[in-house]
């Protein structure tokens, strides 16, 4: 499975969602590779970091933040049992090159208005994507919904209008997801019992149903 987490708003999780569920989909000892399509580089700095505390290496990070990106990940795709593209924070040719891709294209939304406006971008893209390339999947994540609220819910309301299915799985604002960027570490490693490693581990099972 190749998946794009990819979105024209930055600062809406992608790379926290990204890294986690490559590591989600590495478990069993399957072969994963992330790339960095960010010309930020936040994944990498976090590879690096991690590289630097001497942790384990659950799967490989590589930066590819090119607009041949759907010419290239084929091949890597080959040598590998999922790939999954951690894109850039804006609408550029990158982003269409990561869209087309991908396999499935999951589009992180904050529940605010704003991102809600700021997704119908992507979603234009993906329908366009799909002229070419047909079997490309796509679905909305509530992402950093504030607990104890019923914003995440409200958020589906809003979104149904754009014809692309909302995942039933949320992913909430938790402090954890922060110290897991400045450590190098996953959710899962700073507390296996946590709400947070919960939420991945949900995620990316509903995930897996999404592509044959």
């Amino acid at each position: 499975m190749i998946i794009a987490f990819v979105n024209q708003k930055g600062g809406v999780g992608k790379t926290t969602l990204a890294l986690h569920i490559a590591s989600e989909f590495a478990k069993g000892g399957k072969r994963v590779t992330l790339i960095d399509a960010d010309p930020q580089g936040s994944a990498l700095d976090w590879s690096q970091l991690r590289h630097h505390c001497n942790y384990p290496r659950r799967f490989s990070v590589i930066g590819l933040p090119r607009e041949t990106l759907h010419l290239e990940v084929p091949d890597i795709a080959r040598s590998n049992d999922h790939v999954v593209i951690d894109g850039p924070p804006r609408v550029t040719a990158l982003t269409r090159s990561a869209i087309l891709a991908s396999d499935l294209v999951m589009i992180p939304v904050q529940p605010s208005a704003f991102d809600v406006w700021a997704s119908e971008e992507i979603v234009d893209l993906v329908k366009e994507a799909r002229i070419f390339k047909p079997t490309i999947r796509a679905a909305f994540i509530a992402n950093r919904v504030v607990v104890g609220t019923i914003i995440g819910r409200a958020l589906r309301t809003p979104l149904r209008r754009l014809d692309i299915a909302t995942l039933d799985t949320e992913v909430c604002q938790r402090v954890v997801f922060a110290e897991c960027s400045s450590s190098g570490r996953l959710a899962c490693e700073l507390d296996k019992n946590s709400l947070a490693a919960q939420e991945m581990a949900l995620l990316a099972e509903e995930i897996r149903g999404l592509v044959p």
